[in-house]
């Protein structure tokens, strides 16, 4: 067989494969991804994004792409056996850039995605070429594609992300343990257009005669989720007479609704046992599998993307160790079982069939309404379990500034030298960022801490209050190598007040790797990249290699 060399090989290009090449595009990773399936699947799959998945397409360039096909802010609603609202859940925070709720049709998004990596001569598809053997050694991974004509070709890359799927053929090869249940009742999806309803939410019915979903999307779709019963064959559920009797009590004709997609499914509620195997990567549902309650399917399957991809580019860039890959599955994994647990706890809410202890759930969650810390806990989505990482690519900080580490960074409007107002990360670019306030702390500081801050590719960033004297000051003489930006929305001086920081390290993913005061910058920046850079990166002058006392900077 002839053989192909690239640095990286995706397998499968579904929205998470997609999402991964087209932040590898970004990053400028020659890549290569093929998926078994010579066109993109027109099931009824994924409808939410939340904002952390915003954020990630922003990243990689895509954002205002995807949202031409989205219905941003969408309500979801929790209804009771007699048709009481008892939760309605519209977060109205956008702490990280976007809405919190965004419904979309997958087929559509992945579109959007493919064709996002048409703007990469670096980046190829091809479809219709499934893997079906590879090995790997210290240096790479030899994969064997079968082509769509049955021949065969071999490729070499320095690393594979697997993002094939719940059925993932990569994770069976490896034969990494997929662990977790497959849930014992099947659900019925149907979708029709020219959407009959005036109902512009999710709701959630909780009726024990049948469980179901009902939602708006796009175009004037609608998509209704009924749960089967024991003893109810799932392929007679999609006869359209059957079709017609699930809708008969929810539309006034269901025999002139236009039905365009329906399918069975089972739900399952997995976790493979590893998430990284060497040079291989597991993302998505080939690493874990939710059922579809609370909207998080695909979206940690997009943490998965984004955590993976700027990694894999940063060390193939030499800028960081290999061994940092193994900090994939310490950032994943926990989150990912995290997930899965609030998913199975609202399937079990929703799923009750017996009519007394329905009646129980509505008077109990009726009369939380009545408790406003409860309420709000629900309608701002508090209950979403947020990454935290105390492992991994972090620098973690003593004292109370050690809860900041290791989470998501916010996103507020900021104001550049030209007068624009952009999203923060468009400013601060798509690798590192030293982000400092109210002082410029780089320029002046010493040679070893530029060293530092080059090698990791690291954009420096100064913020100040808008229209402050600071910022006046530092435009009337702007330091060398350093952007400017005012706090346009004052979110920045809150979150630098909080923290009792000047500085923070911002990763590609925009999760804060470490931070601190002014005089401990170039100390936490040195062990920062002593303990996750490559040794050759980390070599400086021995005036500047000294042992590290300050305990406000800890790797992990």
């Amino acid at each position: 067989m002839a053989m192909l060399e690239v640095p990286v090989l995706v397998v499968g290009a579904g929205p998470v494969g997609a999402t991964i090449a087209n932040l590898l595009g970004v990053y400028g990773v020659r890549t290569l991804v093929v998926d078994r399936s010579p066109q993109i699947l027109d099931y009824p799959r994924a409808v939410g994004l939340d904002d952390e998945a915003m954020r990630t397409f922003q990243a990689a360039g895509l954002a205002d792409a995807m949202l031409r096909d989205m219905i941003q802010n969408v309500p979801m609603r929790m209804v009771s056996a007699t048709g009481e609202c008892f939760a309605e859940i519209l977060p109205s925070t956008q702490e990280f850039g976007w809405f919190r709720r965004n419904l979309f049709s997958q087929p559509l998004g992945e579109r959007v995605l493919r064709q996002g990596l048409q703007r990469f001569e670096h980046v190829e598809l091809r479809l219709g070429q499934e893997l079906v053997g590879l090995r790997q050694d210290d240096h790479g991974v030899d994969a064997v594609l079968r082509l769509d004509d049955g021949d065969t070709q071999l490729v070499r890359a320095k690393y594979l992300l697997a993002a094939d799927g719940g059925r993932s053929t990569v994770r069976d090869l490896l034969q990494v343990p997929y662990d977790g249940k497959t849930h014992p009742r099947k659900w019925v999806v149907i979708e029709c257009d020219n959407d009959p309803l005036d109902a512009p939410y999710t709701a959630l019915h909780c009726d024990p005669h049948r469980p179901y979903v009902c939602l708006r999307l796009p175009y004037g779709l609608r998509r209704w989720e009924f749960m089967l019963y024991p003893g109810e064959d799932g392929e007679q559920m999609l006869q359209p007479d059957k079709v017609r009797e699930l809708l008969s009590r929810h539309v006034p004709d269901p025999s002139a609704l236009n039905v365009i997609r329906a399918r069975v499914y089972t739900h399952n509620s997995r976790v493979a046992r590893r998430f990284v195997s060497h040079r291989v990567c597991l993302a998505g549902d080939a690493a874990h599998i939710t059922p579809p309650w609370i909207g998080q399917g695909l979206n940690a399957g997009l943490r998965d993307a984004f955590n993976l991809a700027w990694k894999v580019a940063w060390i193939l860039d030499g800028r960081l160790d290999a061994r940092v890959l193994e900090s994939y599955q310490l950032e994943r994994h926990t989150h990912a079982k995290a997930m899965i647990e609030l998913a199975d706890l609202f399937g079990a809410v929703l799923s009750i069939t017996q009519p007394a202890t329905a009646w129980l759930r509505d008077r109990l969650l009726l009369a939380l309404r009545h408790v406003p810390a409860l309420r709000d806990y629900v309608l701002q989505m508090k209950f979403k379990p947020m990454p935290r990482f105390t492992e991994g690519v972090v620098l973690n900080a003593s004292g109370p500034r050690a809860d900041r580490v290791g989470r998501m960074f916010i996103q507020p409007r900021v104001e550049c030298e030209d007068g624009r107002v952009l999203r923060l990360d468009d400013v601060l670019g798509p690798g590192f960022a030293l982000l400092t306030w109210q002082r410029e702390l780089v320029s002046g500081g010493p040679p070893a801490l530029r060293q530092r801050l080059a090698a990791l590719d690291a954009q420096v960033v100064t913020a100040t209050r808008g229209r402050s004297v600071q910022s006046m000051r530092l435009k009337a003489a702007p330091p060398p190598d350093v952007r400017l930006i005012e706090d346009y929305e004052n979110a920045l001086h809150f979150w630098f007040q909080r923290a009792g920081a000047d500085w923070v390290l911002l990763r590609p993913d925009r999760y804060v790797a470490a931070l601190g005061t002014a005089d401990e910058l170039p100390l936490c920046i040195e062990a920062f990249c002593h303990a996750f850079a490559p040794p050759a990166a980390t070599a400086v002058p021995e005036a500047v290699t000294q042992p590290l006392k300050d305990p406000a900077c800890t790797p992990t």
